[in-house]
């Protein structure tokens, strides 16, 4: 009994080992390709906006001035959300040329919750789950064509998930 523990031991460290060895064998092909760009990811993301902590703040730090609210963005989040630590949004957006969406939630410690670029060419749609602390307006920004247009839905947190 104690030899073949012995042998399962070994195998799932040799599982481990493969595991590791593929992946990081796959990070270099995919970098002698040119399909991995280092720090391209981390170059985009804004500190700024998801440091602020007012809507003012965060919408200034996005570039935005005054968003034109539009009836071609659909923004799915539940009324009453049971756990705000878990929120479900989804945002679709018909406009043409969407280049970013961002979710911001007004009420959290740090309003800016998401933001999403997109390529070229891409429809304009992103589902994800954000943290809410309580009852909060929650905000989907979309840009396009290099404007901004926005959509927002109430959503009342009867148990929070952000601390403060």
């Amino acid at each position: 009994m104690t030899n073949r523990t012995g042998r399962e031991a070994i195998n799932m460290e040799r599982r481990k080992a493969l595991k590791t060895g593929g992946g990081i064998g796959l990070m270099a092909l995919f970098g002698a390709l040119g399909l991995l760009q280092p720090g391209k990811a981390f170059a985009e993301w804004n500190k700024t906006a998801f440091s602020s902590k007012s809507m003012d703040e965060a919408l200034a730090a996005l570039g935005v001035t005054t968003p034109e609210s539009s009836e071609a963005i659909k923004l799915t989040v539940p009324e009453i959300a049971e756990n705000g630590a878990v929120v479900p949004v989804t945002v679709v957006s018909t406009i043409p040329d969407v280049e970013q969406i961002s979710i911001l939630v007004d009420k959290n410690p740090n309003v800016l919750a998401a933001n999403f670029t997109f390529p070229q060419g891409t429809e304009g749609m992103v589902t994800t789950r954000v943290k809410m602390g309580q009852t909060a307006n929650v905000v989907a920004l979309v840009k396009a064509d290099g404007k901004f247009y926005r959509v927002a839905r109430e959503v009342k947190v009867t148990a929070g998930g952000c601390g403060g």
